[in-house]
């Protein structure tokens, strides 16, 4: 199975940016053939789509993310990243990586095998 490890998470505050990065356990080969998504889980709250890019490097966002998050994957070292400007204390909670099948749709939870242990983010005021 793929082993996806995030880091980069943090606190900082309102406007602040954080860079997250999702390393798989095996290079050249994973980020290529996989559909690869951030998800992020509030206390309290179901697990949400942030924002997701498929085996040929199209992207898609949720509404929230637009124009402040970009998704971007160096298929090279097998690292996604997720590059978040312009943080909101709503942004805050536990951000994973997700890795599943190249048909997958990116917001599709229950479509996705493979998940890192999450970084948490926490966006102060």
């Amino acid at each position: 199975q793929v082993h996806l490890v995030e880091s980069g998470g943090g606190s900082v505050q309102a406007g602040g940016s954080l860079r997250l990065s999702c390393a798989a356990s095996e290079y050249t080969y994973t980020y290529k053939t996989y559909t690869m998504s951030w998800f992020r889980q509030a206390p309290g709250n179901e697990r949400e789509g942030v924002a997701g890019i498929y085996k040929d490097g199209l992207t898609d966002y949720a509404e929230t993310a637009k124009g402040r998050f970009t998704i971007s994957k160096d298929t090279l070292k097998d690292t996604l990243y997720l590059q978040m400007n312009n943080l909101k204390p709503e942004d805050t909670g536990t951000y994973y990586c997700a890795a599943g099948p190249a048909e997958v749709g990116w917001w599709d939870i229950g479509g996705y095998p493979y998940w890192g242990q999450g970084t948490q983010v926490t966006v102060s005021s």
